[in-house]
């Protein structure tokens, strides 16, 4: 955490709320060092996650409080999600791809019922090609999915919530109780 007095109640009680997040299994988040000039008070949290088809993810979750507001945040409060993915060629090359992974954001905050306003960001889909003697694969394909929103409260669990949907959907992890059927030989 950041700061230089007496931690705010509201800080507080939104960091005790993502510090309570009990992610499924798949999933791992650990605290680390928040960013230091973005608020006057700031904690974060990253994300690992694989999916079944060894799809790998990782990401980030930063609270962000300003205790006089700032006017592009429309509050006191910002959370902001940060997810990294490499694709297999074939998903990067899906024209739709942006919308869907936008969507998996915002199907995530409806599902907890995060309340929020002033959602905004990106996602972006890249490939790259190495060449000549760098180390790696020939090409890599990524997303990068970048947003922000402000809670209208301190009760930050459907927030953090979302983000650990959003991590799981963007490996491939079927919901919560879902069992995936393995491809059988021969099919």
């Amino acid at each position: 955490m950041t700061g230089t007095s007496t931690t705010p109640e509201l800080f507080t009680q939104a960091v005790e709320a993502l510090k309570s997040l009990r992610p499924r299994p798949e999933l791992q988040l650990a605290e680390v060092r928040p960013p230091q000039r973005l608020a006057p008070w700031a904690f974060a949290l990253t994300a690992e996650a694989t999916g079944p088809a060894e799809v790998h993810a990782t990401g980030r979750l930063i609270l962000l409080h300003d205790p006089k507001g700032q006017d592009a945040w429309g509050g006191v409060l910002r959370v902001v999600a940060y997810v990294r993915a490499e694709l297999d060629a074939e998903l990067a090359d899906d024209p739709l791809l942006p919308s869907v992974g936008w969507s998996w954001l915002t199907d995530a905050l409806a599902a907890s019922g995060a309340d929020f306003a002033a959602l905004g960001g990106t996602v972006t889909d890249t490939s790259s090609a190495r060449f000549g003697d760098i180390a790696g694969p020939a090409r890599t394909d990524d997303l990068e999915l970048r947003a922000s929103w402000t809670p209208r409260t301190a009760d930050l669990a459907p927030h953090g919530d979302a983000f650990c949907d959003l991590m799981a959907s963007v490996v491939g992890l079927p919901p919560v109780g879902v069992s995936l059927f393995s491809q059988r030989k021969g099919d």
